[in-house]
């Protein structure tokens, strides 16, 4: 524990010094200059910080509201502040407005700790490893004592140089007290100038720069095999196998296998345990059923599960949802159903099984011999002739292999996977985001390879984007087949270089094929027209 919470010390120091802290300094600098106790605001910021970054999603998510309430609110109180500072007779009135709240004014707010409380709702670090653990386990509601100091240091370690700057400006001031008046209307200007620049959401803009000093010292602090190792117990997963050297049919050994996490709903099959399948072969698949490089894996899977069962193979589907409308159970049965799986799936609602693994991908395979031991992993698609080949070696058969299905990995270069929601949005171009808000976007003038970029009216949510009014979307691409999740009821319009090519009717949320051709296309233009409602989350290419 003790090494966890030096690590993120060092890491929370690190965000304290890199671009993404640059929106706080101006409010620090002039809250310090405006008599505020520099202790108190950073107080205030810790305690704000380490609480919502655990607990908002969570908190908001059982009331209902909106996930940029919290931030919202904390923009209010910093134009607030800035007005008090700004006009003498806005303070008294909000002075008396709340005196309700004993000596609790904004006059003083609490001699700087609402400040600072203030300030923890708009700070967005830098999202290093470190800080990734802590909003992973916290996505997943998992708030042990680890997770909690470990958000703790974090923050400690970012506070320790804000401190230092807040206190900087309470001295510079002291040496000028002769202007205590300019002070308190450059500290209100630079307050309200802040807010402003977080209502346009400069501060996201900030936080994905990450220049060399910040890399390099993240690879050394939250990078190295030690903090590995801390961060797996964090999020709640173990180490990642490692491979033995094993005479036993010539493969490695990778360990006992881990457990597949009791508390997910199981289809086609009641539980099941690693020591309840002692004595198979067992072939844990990690998948969920809106990804493309999953379904293609399906029908060898499928092949050796009817070929192979009766000699002692179990395939265990492991389905760790990516999206949140794959976390409900009849979306995942329908699935199920809908493409003719007949072995046991479980669902890793919370990626419990994910993370007992320490799996990092989609589709991942991890084959088990008859002992309960891991001899062979295979992460992605293709390789399939030499899993089967490692299969019959374990099951001890011989005679008919499986039926063989064309290896569909794309060869090619090809346009990434591409994540249309903020959460997780690249390569986009146009105009300005504008979070879990319904606004008009314009085309951007010119797309980059693999660029994408809105028009009309959208919700751009954090993992789905909503159309609205003339809703149209255009990537610049470069694959033989596009895929797409979609969700909602409409229709999408596909045209490709300018033709109108098909019309998509969306009744399901699932995966949904937007272009399929033998022919590769380089450098081509897709645009899609949605119907308001219809919902999008990624594309995948193949």
């Amino acid at each position: 524990m003790l090494l966890l919470l030096l690590i993120g010390f060092l890491a929370g120091i690190v965000t304290a010094i890199s671009p993404c802290v640059l929106p706080v300094l101006p409010v620090l600098l002039a809250a310090g200059a405006s008599g505020r106790k520099p202790l108190r605001i950073v107080a205030g910021l810790v305690v704000s910080f380490s609480f919502f970054t655990l607990f908002a999603s969570w908190l908001l998510s059982k009331l209902g509201l909106p996930q940029d309430l919290l931030r919202n609110l904390a923009i209010a109180a910093l134009f607030l502040m800035a007005i008090v500072l700004l006009l003498p007779q806005a303070a008294q009135w909000v002075e008396r407005s709340l005196s309700v709240f004993s000596r609790l004014r904004p006059a003083n707010v609490g001699g700087g700790f609402f400040l600072g409380v203030t300030l923890g709702l708009v700070f967005v670090p830098c999202a290093g490893p470190f800080l990734a653990a802590i909003t992973t386990a916290a996505a997943r509601e998992s708030f042990g004592a680890r997770t909690v100091a470990a958000t703790l240091a974090y923050a400690l370690g970012a506070a320790i140089p804000m401190l230092l700057i807040a206190r900087g400006g309470r001295e510079a001031a002291a040496r000028i007290r002769g202007h205590a008046d300019r002070l308190r209307v450059a500290a209100g200007a630079a307050i309200a100038l802040v807010a402003v620049a977080l209502v346009f959401h400069v501060d996201d803009h900030l936080a994905t720069l990450t220049p060399g000093y910040t890399t390099f010292l993240q690879d050394k602090i939250e990078q190295s095999s030690s903090a590995q190792r801390e961060l797996a117990k964090v999020r709640g997963g173990g180490e990642a196998l490692k491979a033995k050297r094993s005479a036993t049919v010539g493969l490695p050994d990778y360990g006992a296998a881990p457990q597949p996490h009791p508390d997910g709903a199981w289809i086609n099959s009641k539980a099941l345990t690693m020591q309840q399948l002692r004595g198979k072969v067992v072939l844990v698949d990690f998948w969920t059923y809106s990804c493309i490089n999953c379904l293609r894996t399906l029908p060898h899977l499928e092949a050796w599960d009817a070929t192979y069962r009766k000699d002692g193979l179990v395939i265990l589907g492991v389905h760790t949802p990516e999206f949140a409308f794959e976390h409900v159970s009849s979306n995942v049965r329908a699935a199920v159903k809908r493409l003719g799986i007949e072995y046991p799936v479980v669902q890793d609602n919370r990626f419990k099984t994910w993370d007992n693994f320490a799996n990092q991908y989609w589709p991942a395979e991890y084959l088990i011999d008859r002992n309960g031991r891991v001899r062979h992993t295979h992460f992605g698609e293709g390789e399939y002739p030499q899993t089967e080949t490692l299969i019959r070696r374990l099951l001890a058969v011989k005679g008919q292999h499986a039926k063989q299905f064309p290896d569909a990995t794309p060869t090619e270069a090809m346009t990434p996977e591409t994540y249309l929601g903020y959460q997780r949005i690249g390569n986009y171009t146009g105009t300005q985001i504008a979070p879990d808000r319904t606004v008009r976007y314009r085309f951007a003038k010119m797309l980059f390879a693999n660029a994408f970029s809105y028009d009309g009216i959208w919700n751009i949510g954090a993992e789905k984007i909503t159309a609205g009014r003339g809703a149209r979307l255009r990537l610049e691409f470069q694959a033989k087949d596009v895929y797409l999740v979609l969700g909602g009821k409409g229709t999408v319009q596909v045209l490709v270089d300018g033709k109108k090519t098909k019309t998509l009717r969306v009744n399901a949320e699932k995966l949904y094929t937007v272009r399929s051709s033998k022919k590769l296309a380089v450098d081509s233009l897709l645009e899609l027209r949605f119907s308001p409602g219809v919902q999008a989350y990624s594309f995948t290419f193949g």
